[in-house]
This record gives C-alpha cells, sequence and structure tokens, in this order.
C-alpha cells in the first residue's frame, strides 16, 4: 500500500511539477498599486466586427476589460499584457470621459450617456479609475469653485435652443434661472458654462474729466488651499472674459484695471504662460488683489442753469442680488456690460437731466448740493429699480466749477462765514457774561440753601428730641400703669391663694375630727379609743418582761444590776 502511494505521489509530481513550473516561471505577473494592466488577445477568440476596437470575452484584441493590482496568471503565447498608470483624479479636480466605444449618438447630440460613444455627459470625481486607455480618454479640469461674495450664473450648453427673453430649462440651451451659491461644484465644462458675478454692494466711482472706476468685492480667502485656488482660478477666467469685453466694440470706454497694478505672467488653462497687462496679475502666482476695478474713461459733465460747465466726482453704491444676477446676466451680461449698457448711461443722464436745472452757485453751497444730491439718488434708485439694480447712495464728493465764478462765490462765501463767524463771537460774548453772571448767582443761592439747610436741620432735631421726650414719658406712664395692674393682680392671686388653702385645710382637719369622732362613737368610751390608739401604735416585735423589784429604787439602775438587755419597751413590775 505504501509503495503504490509513493508511485501515486512521484506520477503527480512528475505531471504538475512541469505545470507550476509553467504557470509560476512564464504566466505570473503583478500589478502594482496604482497601476492596471492592459490585455490583449492575440490567438484566441472570435475577430472583431468591423468599428469595434475594444473586445469583450472571448473575442481577440484589446480586452476592454483591465486587470486590477495583484497576481495574475495569463499564457504569454495566447496573450499580451501592458501595465499602464491607473487614471487619478486629485481633490478639485474633475475628469471628462471621452469614449470611443459605443453606440452612436443621435443627430444634433454632442454629449454621450454611458454606453454611448462621445463625451460623456456626467464627470468623473476625485478618486482612482481604471479605464482602458485605448478606449476612454480622461481629460483632467478644474472642478468650480464659487468664491464667497459671488453667484454662479450657469449657461446650458447643450439641448433645444431657448428663446431670448426666456431662462433655459431641463433640456434646453441658454441661461438658466438656477444659480450656483458659493462651493465647489463638480461640473462638466463642455455641457455648462458657469459665469461668477459679484452680489452685493459694489461701487461706480466717477473722478471729474479724470475717468474713474468701478470697485467690486474683494477676494475672500478661506481656510481651505485646495478651495481656494479653485476659487482664484475661476475669478481669473472671469477677468480674462471681461478683458474680452472691454476689448471688445461693443464696450464704450472700459477697461480692466486694478488700483494697485503690478507685473505678472498668466498661464492659461492649458499651462502654458504668456504675457498680460499689468493689471491681469496671476492670482495663482500672488495674493488676491486689494480691490479689482473697472476703469471708466467716462466722466459727469454738463451745463449749469446759467450756462457755467460742471464736472462731478461721484460715487454710486449699486447692489446686484442674487435673486436677479440670471437676469442680469441674461439681458445685460456679465457686470462690466452691464454697467456699460445700464448704469453709466443711467448716471450720465440724469446727473445731466437734474444738474440743468441748478446754478453754478448751487453746487457750491452746501444746501443746494445736498438738494442736488438727494435727488439724484432717489432719481437713480426708481429709474434702475425697473433694471433690478438696487441703488444705496449716489455721494457728490467734488463739484468742479469754473474760476470765473468759483472764487468770487467763495470770496462772497468767505465774507458771509466770516461775518457769521463774527457774529457768533459776539454771542459767545454775551452768553459768557451771562455764564459768569449766573455763576454768582449760583453761588449765593449755594450759600441761602446752605443756611436754609442748617435751619431746617435744627429744626428737625428739636422735633425730633421733643417726640423722644414725649415718647419717653409716655412709655414710662404705661410702664406703671402695667406694674400697678401687676401687683393688684398678683394681690388678688395671693388672697385667693391663701382663702382657697384655708378653706382646704379647714375641711381637710373637719373630716378628720368627723372620722375621730365616729371612732370614739363605735368605741363607746373614749378611755377605750385610746387603749385602742396605744396599743395601735405599738410595734410588733414589743416584748413584756415583768421584774419583781426589792425595797428602793433599784429598778431605776438597770445597767448595776445586770439588767441592761432590757429593752426600752420593758414593763418594771413592783415585787410585791
Amino acid at each position: 500500500m505504501k509503495n503504490i502511494l509513493k508511485m501515486v505521489a512521484v506520477a503527480a509530481l512528475v505531471v504538475a511539477g512541469p505545470w507550476l513550473l509553467w504557470q509560476w516561471g512564464f504566466c505570473r505577473f503583478y500589478v502594482g498599486p496604482d497601476q492596471m494592466a492592459v490585455i490583449t488577445a492575440k490567438m484566441t477568440g472570435e475577430a472583431l466586427p468591423p468599428g469595434q476596437i475594444l473586445a469583450k470575452k472571448g473575442q481577440q484584441g484589446i480586452q476592454e476589460e483591465v486587470l486590477g493590482e495583484g497576481r495574475h496568471f495569463l499564457n504569454p503565447w495566447l496573450y499580451e499584457r501592458e501595465i499602464r498608470p491607473v487614471v487619478l483624479i486629485p481633490p478639485g479636480k474633475v475628469g471628462i470621459v471621452t469614449s470611443k466605444v459605443g453606440e452612436e449618438l443621435p443627430e444634433g447630440e454632442f454629449l454621450a450617456e454611458r454606453g454611448q460613444k462621445g463625451i460623456w455627459r456626467n464627470v468623473l470625481g476625485p478618486g482612482k479609475y481604471r479605464m482602458n486607455p485605448v478606449g476612454y480618454q480622461i481629460d483632467i479640469v478644474d472642478a468650480i469653485g464659487i468664491p464667497v461674495g459671488y453667484d454662479g450664473v450657469v449657461t446650458s450648453l447643450s439641448g433645444t435652443q431657448t428663446a431670448p427673453s426666456e431662462f433655459a430649462k431641463r433640456g434646453q440651451k441658454g441661461v438658466r434661472s438656477d444659480v450656483l451659491q458659493p462651493g465647489l461644484y463638480f461640473v462638466n465644462p463642455r455641457e455648462y458654462k458657469v459665469d461668477v458675478l459679484e452680489i452685493g454692494v459694489n461701487q461706480v466711482s466717477l473722478m471729474g474729466k479724470g475717468g474713474g472706476a468701478v470697485i467690486t468685492k474683494n477676494l475672500m480667502a478661506s481656510q481651505n488651499v485646495a478651495m481656494d485656488r479653485l476659487q482664484l482660478n475661476v475669478i481669473q477666467e472671469q477677468q480674462e472674459k471681461r478683458a474680452d469685453y472691454m476689448r471688445s466694440e461693443s464696450s464704450s470706454g472700459m477697461r480692466l484695471g486694478r488700483l494697485a497694478p503690478a507685473s505678472a505672467p498668466v498661464k492659461s488653462a492649458s499651462g502654458v504662460k504668456k504675457d498680460k497687462p499689468a493689471e491681469m496679475m496671476d492670482f495663482a502666482a500672488a495674493p488676491p488683489p486689494a480691490s479689482l476695478s473697472f476703469v471708466l474713461n467716462q466722466f459727469v459733465e454738463f451745463p449749469s442753469r446759467d450756462g457755467f460747465e460742471i464736472s462731478l466726482d461721484m460715487t454710486v453704491e449699486f447692489e446686484l442680488l442674487p435673486k436677479d444676477v440670471a437676469w442680469l446676466f441674461r439681458t445685460y451680461g456679465d457686470l462690466p456690460a452691464a454697467v456699460d449698457k445700464v448704469i453709466m448711461p443711467q448716471i450720465l443722464s440724469v446727473s445731466r437731466l437734474k444738474g440743468s436745472a441748478y446754478g453754478a452757485k448751487d453746487f457750491i453751497v452746501g444746501e443746494g448740493r445736498e438738494k442736488f444730491q438727494n435727488e439724484l439718488t432717489d432719481a437713480l434708485a426708481r429709474t434702475l429699480e425697473e433694471k433690478r439694480i438696487r441703488i444705496h447712495a449716489a455721494l457728490i464728493r467734488h463739484v468742479n466749477v469754473p474760476g470765473q465764478i468759483l472764487d468770487p462765490i467763495q470770496q462772497a462765501s468767505l465774507a458771509q462765514e466770516q461775518d457769521l463767524t463774527n457774529r457768533e463771537k459776539q454771542n459767545t460774548a454775551k452768553k459768557q457774561a451771562e455764564l459768569n453772571t449766573e455763576l454768582s448767582l449760583i453761588g449765593q443761592r449755594r450759600e441761602q440753601v446752605a443756611q436754609e439747610t442748617e435751619k431746617i436741620k435744627a429744626i428737625v432735631k428739636a422735633d425730633e428730641e421733643k417726640q423722644v421726650a414725649e415718647i419717653q414719658g409716655d412709655t414710662m406712664r404705661q410702664a406703671a400703669e402695667i406694674e400697678k395692674q401687676t401687683a393688684g393682680v398678683n394681690a388678688e392671686r395671693i388672697t385667693t391663694l391663701g382663702t382657697a388653702d384655708a378653706k382646704v385645710v379647714s375641711l381637710v382637719e373637719g373630716e378628720k375630727a368627723k372620722g375621730l369622732q365616729l371612732k370614739v362613737k363605735a368605741f363607746g368610751d373614749p378611755e377605750a379609743y385610746n387603749l385602742w390608739t396605744l396599743a395601735s401604735a405599738l410595734g410588733d416585735d414589743l416584748k413584756i418582761n415583768i421584774l419583781h423589784a426589792g425595797p428602793g429604787t433599784l429598778w431605776t439602775d438597770l445597767e448595776k444590776a445586770g439588767l441592761s438587755d432590757l429593752g426600752a419597751g420593758s414593763v418594771l413590775a413592783p415585787k410585791k
């Protein structure tokens, strides 16, 4: 039996040994971490149909399924392998998949679903992906990071074209009514275009004939480095779009600038460095700008009612509400376009219309200038409210008036102000004299009040002492009355107690006497009762000894007679 087992073991070793050597020596291979193996079937399986580039199981060619990390066994004569790295999408990025396999897209469509050929509608989020690079191309781009203080307006790039005055719905191409709030979004840039617009309060500052600027919101940094970088990239792309708009012929004298410009290269989305103007500083290579602005070549100028040329330094604060951002973008475009097409024309028109009704002197004197500023603010607010732009204030900082009218008005105003100053000085001196008089009167009144106070204190003290004496006398009288009443009560108590005690003694002793009378009566003779009383008083151990005494008084000397043991109760009987 043992020999048979040995023979079977030897036969199994002879048969399995070459097979193990073949499998572990020639067919075995490893796929390391973050790698995948692309397998090609060289000799086994059916041939691929025309147009198919990836093979299914049982077909010859590059296999659609790849092998993940670990140990694998494949016949090197039948299969060819190629080790490639997996696709790694880092945080803050998305992967756009272009499929080279699958069903053809319907006519007019350019975004594909899974299983269709073309650019996939859904993107890949951060992570590791093992997708056959022969059939799938993955382009890694930035996700959309909406900074705080901004809203993202979404424009759909696929679907049927919507009407120009309507928002795009699901499956339609155009601007959507729903905006993106601050945050991170994994959006396919081939399906949606996202433009960020500043919400909240911004400023249009006009500085006479020197032009002006539109001051927008500062970029706020968070604690998330990747998020900050994405937000900076989004802002940079938006600034590039705005620069393109301002370089176009449609812009009426606006250009993108910065209050503190600096020169630096800017990296494009493809990573290639390109030269930009000083105002287009690279966000990724520098801290956020202190204040972005759109430089204006326009200024407010109009003739006054009396024919003089007036120019203003003005700041208009306007606000874009989140609920209106999508409508403003669809109607006018980005913020520079809204300023260029709506806000600036209204500022210039309303300023000239309202300003022409005032004389040059009105812009120098404070009351007229304030009235013009209030009318300008109200008119702009009413006009731009219909455009869904809220005006908070229109502030006039400086008015440029021609010198031939400004100098006389200033001299007259100075003289008037000097006259007012002198009058005020006189009034001040008069008030000072009145103050001194009042101060002296106050001193006199203080002394009078002090004397009256001392008098009142003395009266109050005397009244208090009188009241105290009266209270003490009344208290003593009441105490004496109480003591008198107390003595009467005590005497009455003693009399009552003595009468009661005497009555008790009389009753007790009377009853005792009555008892003795009854006892005497019971014996019938007082002598008998006395004997009974004497007998009752004698003790039980009383002994009676009768002694015969001789003549003389011997019986009285008991100790000498030897009779000292006789008790006190012994009775000496005389000798007969």
